[in-house]
């Protein structure tokens, strides 16, 4: 048995899953506010079904699971593909109707780890 503890990360050596990676920054634009709201809720999980993810990967984008290693995860994208991921950022912000400026500060910060903030 393991005396590494709970602490040791349970992905170490593994990439994260390019539709996982999406789905957490989904999740970090949506909680950015405090809250989400049903709206909010129902587009994650029109995305999860759409990017199919397994029981597993649902349940870390719900506990955030995984959310320190998602923009790293996407920076050898392509410049088009991580544009594309912003306005889909931007598309979840807006969900409930509304952008918060701390989403909108959320969606700036992915972009610029993403190294898209020009």
């Amino acid at each position: 048995r393991s005396t590494l503890g709970e602490s040791w990360p349970l992905n170490y050596g593994r990439t994260m899953d390019e539709k996982l990676a999406k789905c957490l920054l989904y999740t970090k634009v949506l909680t950015a506010d405090g809250m989400i709201t049903e709206n909010e809720r129902a587009f994650l999980d029109q995305a999860m079904n759409r990017f199919e993810l397994t029981a597993d990967q649902r349940r870390r984008v719900l506990d955030l699971d995984g959310w320190e290693e998602a923009e790293a995860a996407l920076r050898s994208l392509d410049r088009s593909e991580k544009e594309r991921i912003v306005s889909e950022l931007l598309d979840a912000a807006s969900a409930d109707g509304r952008l918060s400026p701390l989403e909108v500060a959320a969606v700036r910060a992915i972009s610029k780890d993403l190294g898209i903030d020009d």
